[in-house]
């Protein structure tokens, strides 16, 4: 079994220039949010970066889990919301997929992945759909994540690979107005998908 860490405290030319080096610090298997440290060091990167007024925030529930909360808006053109933690590698050479505890609220959310240490640049993400006011276990496999940038596909662009990934994130997008609550108790480095059935 993995060991487990806890949390502390469009063109090849396109591709080339968002590739920046990788951040520097230990992989982790299980990213658990079973605690208040657990939701330091994430940050909000909404749509007021390009003039909207959607608003995001990650924070601990008592009953022991995360929760990305916020409003998303599509006023004065904007129309996301997003938390981000720059410094956390999840994965190594062996993942095949990330299983993800969840309790959503009806809404389409994205699991986002950066393989570089910048503020912008190519995001993998994976969209999912958790049913509202249910926990449920969802599995992402790697062909499940597609290269972003931006919001528009990234030709091109190198497949996800889990040994270089360093930042992670959760975003609502999609013209999904109004407010939004995904509670989340913890993501996990698979080692080997579910058989199907």
């Amino acid at each position: 079994m993995p060991p487990r860490y806890e949390c502390r405290g469009f063109a090849r030319n396109l591709v080339k220039s968002l590739q920046l080096p990788n951040c520097q610090n230990r992989a982790m298997h299980i990213l658990d949010f079973h605690a208040p440290d657990c939701v330091h060091g994430w940050s909000a990167i909404d749509d007021r970066v390009m003039g909207g007024v959607s608003t995001s925030q990650l924070v601990f529930h008592p009953e022991g889990h995360a929760v990305f909360t916020g409003v998303m808006s599509t006023d004065n053109g904007g129309g996301f919301a997003s938390v981000r933690h720059p410094a956390i590698s999840l994965g190594d050479a062996g993942t095949v997929g990330y299983g993800l505890q969840v309790r959503g609220d009806g809404k389409r959310y994205k699991f986002n992945l950066r393989m570089d240490a910048g503020l912008d640049g190519i995001n993998y993400q994976a969209v999912f759909e958790p049913p509202g006011g249910v926990w449920v276990d969802i599995v992402l496999p790697l062909h499940a994540f597609s290269a972003r940038y931006r919001g528009q596909p990234v030709p091109g662009a190198a497949p996800l690979s889990p040994q270089q990934v360093c930042q992670v994130g959760w975003m609502v997008a999609d013209r999904q107005t109004g407010p939004f609550e995904l509670a989340i108790r913890r993501v996990t480095c698979l080692e080997q998908l579910p058989a199907a059935g």
